[in-house]
């Protein structure tokens, strides 16, 4: 097919279905990112793992006990490096949170001109966008603390040290991509508007 007849197919029912439309663009503009991010955090995790960040605890925000009456941390990323049952200490979140941001950035203008095709203020829809972000990272965080240590623990016994942890890298990340997925289209929606 060609691209003039795709892109006229898409405008024909982008006219009919406004709202299915942004949703359909949404999900593929959000996948274009999370490829993005698949690809940055092991490059980001393994320039980062040589430095001595990574036996630097990164402990922070308390909010009770785990079951095993061990402290339970919104950001807990434990000195030393995964593979030998670390948390990757302050050189994983790092690596997280700059993946993160470079995705974030790249998602803003796209979703804002390409999805919404808004032409409102960019610096307010940039500041409730920041907002978004750092409330749901927030939350994201303290929900690993529920999965974190049992898939890393899991998966690094039943494939290996290397594979094992880079498995679950990548589970971990497609959960926060997820997660921010379902919560961002309707926030987007909100920022994203028409003058």
């Amino acid at each position: 097919m060609e691209t003039k007849t795709i892109k006229l197919i898409w405008t024909n029912f982008e006219e009919r279905h406004p709202g299915i439309a942004q949703f359909v663009m949404f999900f593929i503009v959000c996948n274009g990112v999370t490829v993005l991010q698949m690809i940055l955090m092991p490059v980001f995790k393994w320039i980062f793992g040589f430095t001595p960040l990574v036996d630097l605890d990164f402990q922070v925000f308390q909010v009770g006990n785990n079951i095993n009456g061990s402290p339970y941390y919104v950001f807990d990323y434990a000195g030393g490096a995964i593979e030998n049952g670390g948390g990757g200490g302050l050189a994983y979140f790092f690596a997280v949170e700059l993946t993160m941001a470079i995705a974030q950035i790249i998602n803003f203008f796209t979703q804002r001109k390409v999805t919404f095709k808004s032409t409102g203020n960019v610096w307010r829809a940039a500041f409730w966008y920041v907002l978004a972000y750092v409330i749901i990272t927030i939350g994201a965080a303290a929900l690993q603390g529920v999965y974190k240590a049992p898939l890393y623990s899991f998966l690094i016994g039943a494939l290996g040290n290397g594979t094992g942890a880079a498995a679950a890298d990548a589970i971990t990340m497609l959960i926060n991509c997820a997660i921010s997925f379902w919560v961002f289209f309707p926030i987007m929606k909100l920022i994203f508007r028409e003058k």
